[in-house]
């Protein structure tokens, strides 16, 4: 006799019951794609960017050297050729130097007027390029940056102010070139 509480359930066959899927909706399911040719599609991917970098790299690198090379240039043209329009300014007043020479009878008088007109012409010729004369007044305050003590005096003006001027000074372009040499007046 058999008990149908006891009777084992029978096996269930294919044809019989429908596969459960884990997700019941298919058109949700991710599509799954094979790990080596996502990591394969990311190294491509990868390559061609860095590709792009060490073109981009090269090309600023060759750039830069472009223009340091021209800075070079540039820079070795102005040291080579900076004086050219200073000793431009300059040949005239060697004209008037050989001409005031070349005349062998000059007077004295005609051998002053001629120093003076060159000594003008260089004058023009030194502020032109922006040398300019250092040269204090009598009781003029001492500037140590423009001027050089040759010695101290008494006198009778405030002291550290220039008594005389023995030699002028010149600046170009603001800097010193050369200080004035000046007496000083000592202290009381």
């Amino acid at each position: 006799m058999s008990d149908p509480q006891t009777t084992p359930p029978s096996e269930p066959t294919a044809n019989t019951e429908p596969a459960m899927d884990a997700n019941p909706h298919p058109e949700q399911a991710p599509q799954q794609e094979d790990p080596l040719s996502v990591a394969q599609a990311e190294v491509a991917k990868l390559t061609a960017v860095n590709a792009e970098l060490a073109d981009q790299f090269l090309r600023a690198k060759a750039e830069a050297e472009n223009a340091r090379r021209r800075a070079d240039e540039e820079v070795s043209k102005a040291r080579k050729f900076a004086v050219e329009s200073f000793a431009e300014s300059l040949l005239p007043v060697a004209d008037s130097l050989t001409a005031g020479l070349a005349i062998a009878d000059a007077t004295a008088e005609q051998l002053r007027e001629g120093s003076e007109a060159t000594l003008r012409q260089l004058k023009s010729a030194l502020e032109r390029h922006k040398v300019l004369e250092i040269n204090p007044d009598a009781g003029a305050k001492f500037d140590p940056h423009q001027h050089q003590a040759i010695s101290v005096v008494p006198a009778e003006q405030e002291p550290n102010t220039v008594v005389t001027v023995l030699q002028k000074g010149y600046l170009i372009a603001d800097r010193v070139l050369r200080p004035a040499l000046v007496t000083v007046s000592a202290p009381k």
